[in-house]
């Protein structure tokens, strides 16, 4: 237990697998399959203490939940389907910009005075009243419809479990509306179905996500350390800029004043030359290049970065506040 290894548990196939692996590889973070693909456990190459499994995008909630494994890439769809007491349970890190999907209720365009989650209720009740029997909902997501339909007072209907294309249940007379996972909603439409106007359940994507209940090791900690720092680092680096400049010396007063305004910083602390240097985000690069042509700054230019190391990272500072 004292030396057991990191544990980090990620998708063994298709789309997510290869998502995963690029974002790992962003941040100079490989996995390795020493028999290949068949090989159901891995390295992070470069990282030691480090062991990779490779299982289904649902096996890994599991793992996460019992605490099998320390770190797992899943969508959060899953972790709150799965996990009863998620937040309890598990602790997400920070979401990974692939995996999209928005889990909602629809119902078929037919119903063209149904537009709303208390229109559906009226529907459900009179549906009783009418024919003595509850509106059915087809799903794969139980929970989560549960929790939505209490959330909003409905209680007359039934749960149809989904085994297959559950948009396809009202066609096949099986159900009267879904609770499903859409992306374009083009599926959807091809069944004739529509989204309520507030029925949006959670907007998922895939996350990096701790475990609270798995056995933190020191050697787990310090593998886990490592791991996000670089995560961070990429994604520093991808979201920031510097930008240098040449600007005379009697103007540099105005700098911790631009610097402010636009959430920039001065790594190098004020500068005691000509030469300027700021770090900002993206999104206020052409804002600061201006603010330095307005004080006179000469030569601008505008880099980016591979890694940018912070002296301290959210991530890590999440997963170590979590985990004490």
């Amino acid at each position: 237990m004292t030396d057991s290894p990191l544990i980090l548990a990620v998708p063994s196939k298709g789309r997510l697998q290869e998502n995963a692996a690029a974002f790992f590889a962003r941040a100079g973070l490989v996995f390795s399959q020493s028999r290949g693909a068949l090989d159901y456990r891995g390295t992070l190459t470069g990282v030691p203490d480090v062991e990779v499994a490779f299982v289904s995008a649902s096996e890994i909630v599991s793992q996460l939940a019992s605490g099998a494994a320390h770190l797992g890439i899943t969508g959060e769809d899953l972790i709150r389907e799965q996990i009863p007491d998620a937040d309890d349970a598990v602790e997400l890190l920070t979401p990974l910009g692939f995996g999209y999907a928005n889990v909602i209720v629809a119902v078929p365009q037919a119903w063209i005075d149904v537009r709303t989650m208390a229109d559906l209720d009226e529907v459900a009740a009179d549906m009783r009243a009418r024919h003595g029997r509850k509106l059915r909902v087809a799903t794969k997501y139980v929970n989560l419809t549960r929790r939505f339909f209490a959330e909003r007072g409905i209680s007359d209907y039934l749960i149809v479990e989904s085994l297959g294309a559950t948009e396809g249940a009202p066609g096949a007379g099986s159900a009267e509306i879904v609770v499903d996972i859409t992306t374009t909603g083009a599926t959807l439409k091809a069944n004739a179905l529509k989204i309520l106007d507030d029925g949006l359940i959670l907007r998922s994507e895939a996350n990096l996500v701790a475990s609270a209940r798995a056995a933190w090791t020191d050697k787990a900690l310090k593998a886990a350390t490592a791991v996000l720092t670089r995560i961070a680092a990429e994604e520093e680096a991808r979201t920031s800029r510097e930008v240098r400049a040449a600007l005379d010396p009697s103007r540099v007063s105005g700098l911790s004043s631009l610097a402010q305004q636009f959430g920039a910083s001065l790594p190098f602390g004020q500068p005691t030359g000509r030469e300027v240097v700021l770090h900002c985000k993206v999104s206020t690069v052409f804002e600061i290049v201006a603010g330095l042509q307005a004080i006179g700054a000469q030569d601008i230019t505008v880099r980016t970065f591979d890694y940018l190391f912070r002296p301290t990272n959210a991530l890590t500072e999440r997963l170590l506040g979590r985990m004490g």
